[in-house]
């Protein structure tokens, strides 16, 4: 699948759309305020969720000209959301700068990275973490790495363990917004 990639020049792995099943275990740690989903269409399963379970969301993407680095809507209170690998440094710094809480779902390799550790070095980085590993692409195959959110004033304390209940085969419906 070349979808996003195709529109942000980023690379082929940065398709990694994040099934309903990855979604639930945050909720119960955001308060019912606006949620802006920065990497997501209308058929992220981030603003489906969301909005099926009473949040209001605002989303933007792109591919629809909202570029992160340069958008940002009038009114919302939290990120969540599913970022591109790619960048991803820029990312956190971005979402720091803004001052308010976030919960984005992050490799935990990037925790063997410097960038985590000079980012977060005066503030404190919160980490909901999973037993199990996301299959992002609902097709079985095995992905080679766990994620994380990876939070910043939202979580009740700085390390959350939670049980993910994987659902085989399971997809994003955001996989229809690019396919070929």
């Amino acid at each position: 699948m070349t979808g996003f990639s195709r529109y942000a020049g980023f690379s082929v792995n940065d398709e990694k759309y994040t099934p309903n099943y990855a979604v639930l275990p945050i909720l119960k740690y955001l308060p019912k305020k606006t949620i802006w989903c920065p990497f997501d269409t209308q058929n992220s399963e981030f603003v489906l969720t969301l909005q099926e379970n009473g949040f209001d969301v605002v989303f933007s993407h792109i591919v629809t000209g909202q570029d992160f680095f340069r958008y940002e809507p009038e009114h919302w209170d939290i990120i969540v959301s599913n970022p591109p690998f790619t960048d991803k440094k820029k990312v956190f710094e971005r979402c720091l700068n803004f001052g308010k809480p976030f919960g984005l779902l992050m490799s935990n390799m990037w925790l063997n990275e410097t960038s985590p550790s000079k980012l977060f070095k005066n503030t404190e980085l919160q980490l909901l973490i999973f037993d199990k590993r996301i299959q992002f692409d609902g097709k079985g195959g095995r992905v080679p790495f766990a994620s994380s959110y990876f939070c910043w004033n939202l979580l009740p304390k700085q390390i959350i363990f939670e049980d993910l209940e994987y659902v085989k085969g399971q997809v994003s419906r955001m996989y229809t917004d690019f396919s070929d």
